[in-house]
């Protein structure tokens, strides 16, 4: 059973989360601090966290990077901070996606789902090569020339996408559905948020782009 940690403080949010994941057939531990999410995740990993980011003894984004340098797990931040900072903060934190409250258990659901699909890899030995970046499908190993570039799983999932459709224009709106598993949002500024991570990483050595923007459309990667 698909095991997912709750962090949140508020009783009411957290168990309706709870008895919805429940109803859906996972199985589900709340936290209401940080600490509690250490602890509960010192003995056996969970599979995703939803992690609220204000927490009465700690920041969640103190939480998310200490979580994250334990594991590379899916994390789902839900907050009712919604300001571009905020979300941009969460995301550098290592957090895969972010929720503002209030929300519908639905959309919450999806990007459960979607951001578990995401952590499951194909078996495969495929590389995919793109100029002089390869990358390794099965382990998740991305690299340009001799350098090793590493990822967080939704940079991955990003740049895996781009380069199963090499020399193709994508739009916003498959990124959005493929990558991240629902309907795009024309507010969100996540896809541009990741492409400049990608780009940061990717061209860390003063290599050429390899990601292209195309004006009112989307992105293309490419030597």
């Amino acid at each position: 059973m698909t095991r997912v940690l709750v962090v949140e403080d508020e009783a009411n949010i957290a168990d309706f989360i709870r008895r919805g994941l429940i109803h859906m057939g996972y199985e589900v531990e709340v936290a209401q601090t940080g600490q509690d999410a250490f602890r509960s995740t010192r003995d056996r990993l969970p599979d995703l966290v939803i992690l609220d980011l204000m927490l009465p003894d700690m920041d969640g984004v103190e939480v998310c990077r200490r979580l994250r340098a334990a594991d590379d797990l899916p994390i789902i931040m839900l907050t009712a901070r919604d300001a571009v900072s905020d979300k941009v903060q969460g995301l550098e934190s290592g957090a895969d996606d972010y929720m503002t409250k209030p929300f519908a258990f639905d959309e919450l659901l999806a990007r459960v789902k979607a951001a578990l699909r995401r952590r499951s890899n194909a078996d495969g030995r495929e590389i995919l090569v793109v100029g002089d970046l390869e990358i390794r499908t099965a382990s998740r190993e991305v690299t340009r020339g001799s350098r090793e570039i590493n990822l967080t799983a939704r940079e991955f999932e990003l740049l895996e996408y781009l380069a199963r459709h090499a020399g193709q224009v994508v739009n916003k709106e498959t990124l959005f559905e493929r990558v991240w598993g629902y309907d795009f949002d024309v507010e969100s500024d996540a896809i541009k948020v990741y492409i400049s991570y990608l780009r940061k990483k990717l061209n860390a050595g003063g290599e050429p782009d390899l990601i292209h923007a195309i004006r009112g459309v989307g992105y293309v990667l490419k030597p």
